[in-house]
């Protein structure tokens, strides 16, 4: 079987299927990681190719992940979901901001969707800015409509779905967030530590150190933004819902700021995660959080 090395692009996917499906055996490089040989006169396609190819022979080559074919859709539907959600949210403060600026009224979410045309036309009584309040208004109907429909398709995919129910057990995660932090990982064997899990969590510092001083950040965005934002999430329902995590919290809290406690449950809760989807357990809050 011949091998083939290709580069991390934007758009690859269709590549690698098209290779694999022909029979090649494909290796995906990691081009953030791959640094270009600084004694080469000439760097153009083929001396990459060249230098890549190389890498490979030696072992060093560091490599990305391919997402299994089979599971992309149902993760391609999550993440627009979380699109939608966050255009629906941004409409509310939107129509928040419009009444708080005009009227001095401070209203939730849910008395926002309440409200009719007519209640609209006699709050506000220029024409100019109640037409902007309903031109939002009528865009909500349809993103929750949408909403409704992408759930309902994602939900109907929990039972196909291997080593999600163990994740429920977590304190803080439900269904949607149990599946976007399962679809989001993948194969758990990819990630050799807990810590490599928890970095791509973007729960582990970035820093660059030399003689043990700090001499800067490095990539802080460096890892995957959907599963950060699941653990964060559900950072945030366990220190409501749950006492020990709260416990925890507010301990942080006290010595930091409520943003930083935050991010360490968020980084207690991946490695969590990381146990349950490698052993396929329930988890222990009390060791979690001990």
């Amino acid at each position: 079987m011949q091998g083939l090395v290709v580069e991390s692009t934007y758009n690859w996917y269709w590549l690698v299927d098209g290779l694999r499906t022909a029979g090649y055996r494909v290796h995906l490089a990691n081009t953030t990681a791959s640094e270009q040989y600084k004694g080469l006169k000439h760097t153009e396609d083929e001396s990459d190719a060249r230098w890549l190819a190389h890498l490979l022979r030696l072992g060093i080559l560091p490599e990305g992940y391919i997402y299994p074919k089979e599971e992309r859709a149902v993760r391609a539907l999550l993440r627009k979901r979380s699109q939608l959600v966050r255009q629906r949210t941004s409409n509310l403060l939107r129509i928040q901001n419009l009444f708080t600026r005009n009227t001095g009224l401070t209203w939730s979410g849910n008395r926002i969707k309440q409200l009719t045309v007519e209640e609209v036309e006699q709050l506000l009584p220029q024409a100019e800015l109640a037409l902007a309040v309903k031109s939002n208004l009528a865009v909500l109907p349809c993103l929750e409509e949408q909403l409704e429909r992408i759930e309902e398709v994602v939900l109907a995919q929990l039972k196909l779905r291997a080593g999600l129910q163990p994740l429920l057990t977590v304190s803080g995660i439900g269904q949607i967030l149990g599946m976007t932090i399962r679809l989001e990982t993948g194969e758990i064997g990819r990630f050799a530590t807990v810590g490599d899990f928890a970095s791509s969590c973007r729960c582990v510092s970035s820093q660059q150190l030399s003689n043990g001083k700090r001499k800067g950040q490095g990539n802080v965005k460096n890892g995957n933004k959907y599963l950060a934002w699941a653990v964060v999430e559900a950072a945030n329902f366990a220190v409501r819902y749950t006492a020990q995590s709260n416990r925890f919290y507010q301990r942080k809290q006290a010595q930091t700021n409520g943003v930083v406690a935050i991010k360490t449950v968020a980084h207690k809760l991946a490695r969590a995660c990381y146990s349950i989807l490698r052993d396929q357990v329930p988890c222990e809050v009390n060791k979690a959080f001990a």
